[in-house]
C-alpha cells in the first residue's frame, strides 16, 4: 500500500511505501495496548468492590464480553475491508458523521486520558512530573521517526513487559495461602450484594482490556486484511488469562481489606506482602517496562484516529498531514501536548489515577457501542452498507451480545461519568464545525443538530452538578 493509496500527505518529494505489519506485529500491538497499567493495579481495584465469588462472575462477564467485541472487529475487518482506523470508520458508516466524528474524538480523547494513568503511576513509582514529562515528549522523538520502527520496538517491549506479571502469578501460587483465600471469598463487610460488587468492577476491566481493537485502528497499515481479526481474537486470548490470574492468586496473599488499602501499582504490594522487600521494586520496574511500552501503542493508536478521521474531512484538514515515513505529525504532536496537560493537571489530584481510569473507559465505550450497533446492522441486513460476503447466524448473536454488553457498561459506569463524558464530547464539536466551514458546508443537518444539543444539554447538566458537588473528580 503506497501513500497515494491511502491518500497520506508526505512532506517530501516521492510517495515511499507505508509500513507494512505482520500478523506477529499487529499482535504484539494488541497484547501491548492491553498490557500497561491497568494490570498492576488489579489486586486493589477488585478488593476494593469484591470478593473471589464476585471476582469470578465478573471476569466471566466481562470475558465473554469482549471476546464478543473481538468477534466484531474480526467480522467487520472481513465485511468492511474498505474501512480504515476501525471504531471511528465503523461509527461513522454505521451512523452518520457526526456521531463517527464523536466515535473519533472520545476515543482520542481516552487514549490521552489514559496515557496519563501510565505516567501517574510511574510518578507513584519514581515520583517525578519532571521525569515523566520528559519520557513523555522522548516517545514523541521516537514515533516522529517512523511508525514501522515504532512498532517493531513495540512488539520486543510486549514481550518484556509480559515475562515480571508472569512471574508474579507464579510466585503468588507459590506462596498461597488456601485458609486467606477462603476469607476473602465471599467479600468483606463493606461489599455490597453481589451484583453491586460486580457492577463495581466493570469500569476496571473495561479499562484493562481497551486495546483489544489495537489492530482494527492500524489496519491501513496491515500486509493482509485477515490479519487484522486474527491478531484482535489472538491478542485477547494471549491477555485473558493473565489478567484474571493477577486478580484471583492475590485473594490467597492478604486479606481482602488490606489488599484495598495498598498503594498503587497494589501488585507491588501484594508481592511485597509474600517475598518482601525484592518483590516490591521487582514488581515497580516491571511496571515502568509495561507502562512505556503501552503508552507507545496508545499514543500511536491515538495519531492514527485524528489522522484517518482528518483524511476523511471530520477533522480539521491539518490534523491529515503526515510526514514522509508515514508519521502523522500534527496528530501526534495533538496527543502528546494534551497528554501532556493532563499529566499537570493530575500533580494537584489525590484520585488521580482511579478517576483517570474510569473517565478512560466511559469515554471508550460509546466509541465501542457504536461499533457493536454497526456490526449489528450488518448482521441484520446481509449484503447491505457495502458489505463483503453474506452475513451469518453467528455473526448476529455475537453482535447482539457484544451491544448489550456495551450498554450495560455504561449502566455501569453510571451517571457521574457519563455526565463527565459529555463535557469532554461536547466542546470538540468545535472542530467537527471547523472541518466542515474548510469544506464550505453547512455545519448541522437537522439530524445532527439535535445529536449536538443533547450533548451540550449534557455537558452543561455535568458542569452544574460539578460546580454543586453532586459530582466529585
Amino acid at each position: 500500500m503506497s501513500h497515494a493509496d491511502t491518500g497520506v500527505e508526505t512532506s517530501g518529494g516521492g510517495n515511499p511505501p507505508a509500513a507494512k505489519l505482520t500478523l506477529l506485529t499487529l499482535t504484539a500491538m494488541v497484547v501491548g495496548s492491553m498490557v500497561g497499567a491497568g494490570v498492576f493495579s488489579l489486586p486493589r481495584r477488585f478488593a476494593q468492590e469484591t470478593g473471589v465469588a464476585g471476582a469470578l462472575i465478573a471476569w466471566a462477564v466481562a470475558g465473554v464480553g469482549m471476546l464478543m467485541l473481538a468477534f466484531v472487529f474480526q467480522t467487520l475487518a472481513v465485511r468492511r475491508p474498505d474501512l480504515d482506523a476501525g471504531v471511528y470508520a465503523y461509527a461513522k458508516a454505521g451512523f452518520g458523521e457526526y456521531l463517527g466524528f464523536f466515535s473519533a474524538f472520545g476515543y482520542w480523547a481516552s487514549a490521552c486520558v489514559g496515557n496519563v494513568t501510565y505516567w501517574v503511576l510511574i510518578m507513584s513509582t519514581v515520583g517525578a512530573v519532571v521525569l515523566s514529562s520528559a519520557g513523555l515528549w522522548c516517545f514523541f522523538l521516537l514515533i516522529r521517526r517512523g511508525v514501522k520502527e515504532a512498532a517493531a520496538i513495540n512488539r520486543i517491549v510486549t514481550v518484556a513487559k509480559i515475562v515480571p506479571i508472569l512471574f508474579f502469578v507464579v510466585l503468588a501460587l507459590f506462596y498461597f495461602e488456601p485458609s486467606v483465600f477462603a476469607d476473602n471469598f465471599g467479600g468483606a463487610d463493606y461489599a455490597g450484594s453481589l451484583f453491586d460488587q460486580v457492577r463495581g468492577t466493570m469500569l476496571a476491566t473495561v479499562f484493562v482490556f481497551l486495546g483489544v481493537e489495537g489492530a482494527s485502528v492500524y489496519s491501513r497499515h496491515a500486509e493482509r486484511r485477515e490479519d487484522v481479526g486474527r491478531a484482535t481474537v489472538l491478542g485477547f486470548l494471549s491477555v485473558f488469562s493473565v489478567f484474571a490470574s493477577v486478580t484471583i492468586v492475590s485473594y490467597g496473599i492478604m486479606p481482602m481489606g488490606e489488599i484495598a488499602e495498598l498503594r498503587q501499582p497494589s501488585m507491588a504490594g501484594v508481592l511485597e506482602a509474600a517475598v518482601g522487600t525484592w518483590g516490591q521494586v521487582f514488581v515497580s520496574v516491571g511496571l515502568i517496562v509495561s507502562v512505556l511500552g503501552a503508552y507507545l501503542a496508545w499514543t500511536l493508536m491515538a495519531a492514527e484516529v485524528l489522522f484517518v478521521a482528518a483524511k476523511d474531512k471530520d477533522m480539521p484538514r491539518f490534523l491529515g498531514r503526515s510526514s514522509g515515513d508515514d508519521v502523522p505529525v500534527p496528530a501526534l504532536l495533538m496527543t502528546t501536548a494534551l497528554s501532556q496537560v493532563f499529566l499537570v493537571v493530575t500533580a494537584f489530584s489525590d484520585n488521580a489515577f482511579n478517576f483517570a481510569l474510569d473517565l478512560t473507559s466511559a469515554l471508550t465505550l460509546i466509541p465501542f457501542l457504536l461499533a457493536a450497533a454497526f456490526a449489528l446492522k450488518i448482521a441484520l441486513r446481509p449484503g447491505a452498507e457495502g458489505t463483503a460476503g453474506r452475513g451469518t447466524r453467528r455473526e448476529l448473536v455475537v453482535a447482539a451480545v457484544a451491544t448489550l454488553y456495551t450498554a450495560f457498561l455504561l449502566y455501569a459506569a453510571g451517571l457521574k461519568f457519563v455526565l463527565v463524558s459529555f463535557i469532554v464530547y461536547a466542546p470538540a464539536t468545535f472542530l467537527f464545525v471547523k472541518a466542515r466551514r474548510e469544506q464550505g458546508r453547512r455545519p448541522f443537518s437537522p439530524a445532527e443538530a439535535l445529536i449536538c444539543a443533547v450533548s451540550v444539554a449534557g455537558a452543561a447538566l455535568g458542569v452544574v452538578a460539578l460546580a454543586l458537588g453532586w459530582i466529585e473528580l
